[in-house]
């Protein structure tokens, strides 16, 4: 029973870091929702082996990118960005353009390839170190920078922003 409240706690604790971490890997807010859930079956179903690692945090997270990278593997499931007209409008100037920016921004993260996209969600939205990010994706420290600059290089590309020096 012990084990069954362990689980419990973890959810409880690292449920809506997981939400925002699936939430940069993915399109839909939805489809991050059914992604979270289904990681969190399967840990919940094996959750001996997950408790009894190392780093039950780690496990979980990279349960969570390989799933994503599962989802957007599947075919049915692949969208294009959507157009600027089809994109919500909002009340204020101020709020419709920073709505465009942050799905710009979110279009953009999704044409990153898949490590390089796992590395700057796990960076900016869960906020992890290199040395953490390293051990979650199983690559070097030097590789998770080598990811985080191209991938950010894109972005700024895609965003027309200026080159950091």
């Amino acid at each position: 029973m012990r084990q069954r409240l362990d689980y419990e706690e973890f959810v409880a604790a690292r449920g809506p870091a997981l939400q925002r971490l699936a939430r940069g890997l993915l399109r839909n807010p939805a489809d991050a929702e059914d992604v979270v859930q289904d990681v969190l079956a399967k840990a919940l179903l094996k959750w001996g082996r997950v408790s009894a690692a190392d780093d039950p945090v780690a496990y979980v997270n990279r349960m969570l990118v390989n799933e994503s990278t599962s989802f957007w593997r599947r075919a049915v499931r692949r969208e294009d960005p959507l157009a600027p007209e089809d994109l919500p409008v909002a009340e204020a100037a101020d709020a419709h353009q920073r709505l465009l920016d942050r799905d710009a921004l979110l279009a953009a993260v999704r044409t990153l390839p898949a490590k390089q996209r796992s590395v700057v969600a796990l960076r900016y939205l869960d906020e992890m170190s290199d040395e953490r990010i390293a051990d979650v994706l199983d690559m070097s420290v030097g590789s998770v920078r080598v990811n985080a600059s191209r991938g950010l290089a894109t972005l700024r590309k895609a965003m027309r922003l200026p080159v950091e020096v």
